[in-house]
C-alpha cells in the first residue's frame, strides 16, 4: 500500500506486543494504544518508523481479530445488516524521536447476510486474522452496502493520514 504514495520500506519488521483490550477500552483509544506501542517497538535512532493497528466496533464493543472460524462467523452474523465503525490507527517515529499519530475512523454497512453467505465468505478464508472477521479488499466487499471514510484505512492503513503524518515529521514526500 505504501508504493500508492510513493515509499518503499526499507524493512518490514514485525513486533511482538499484547494486543488485548484493557478492560472497558474503547475501539479508537484500542487502536491508538497498539499502534504507538507498535511504533515504540520497533524505533530506532537511525529511521522512520511507521507502525498501524486496526479495529472494527460496534458502539463500545471492539471485535476480534478472527481466530478461528466460529470467531470469524460471530463477527459477520453481528455485522450482517448493520453500522459498524473501523479505527485504523497510524503511529510515526522520527530519527530524532518525535512520534506522531492519527486515527482514521471509517463508517462502513454490510448487507444482511444469509448463512449460505457467511458459510460461502468463511470458506475462502481470508478472515484470518482479520479485525471483524472480515477484509474489505477482498471477497467481503460485495457485501459493503455503505462506506463512509477511508477505503485504505479500512484495509489497514489510512494512506492520506500516512502522508501526512510523515510530512509532519519532515519524512520527504513527492
Amino acid at each position: 500500500m505504501l508504493a500508492q504514495i510513493g515509499i518503499v520500506p526499507d524493512a518490514v519488521v514485525a513486533t511482538d506486543i499484547d494486543e488485548t483490550p484493557l478492560p472497558h477500552e474503547v475501539p479508537r483509544v484500542l487502536a491508538l494504544r497498539l499502534a504507538r506501542a507498535k511504533a515504540d517497538a520497533a524505533a530506532t535512532a537511525d529511521a522512520f518508523v511507521l507502525a498501524a493497528d486496526t479495529v472494527v466496533g460496534v458502539g463500545a464493543r471492539v471485535l476480534p481479530k478472527a481466530e478461528t472460524a466460529a470467531q470469524a462467523r460471530a463477527c459477520l452474523t453481528l455485522l450482517s445488516g448493520r453500522r459498524h465503525h473501523v479505527y485504523t490507527a497510524i503511529a510515526v517515529t522520527a530519527p530524532d524521536g518525535r512520534m506522531s499519530s492519527r486515527v482514521a475512523i471509517s463508517d462502513v454497512i454490510f448487507a444482511r447476510l444469509t448463512d449460505a453467505q457467511i458459510d460461502a465468505y468463511l470458506a475462502g478464508g481470508e478472515w484470518h486474522g482479520k479485525a471483524g472477521g472480515y477484509a474489505i479488499q477482498g471477497a467481503a466487499a460485495a457485501h459493503i452496502r455503505f462506506l463512509s471514510g477511508s477505503h485504505s484505512a479500512v484495509v489497514g492503513l489510512p494512506l492520506f493520514e500516512t502522508a501526512q503524518v510523515l510530512r509532519g515529521l519532515g519524512y520527504p514526500l513527492p
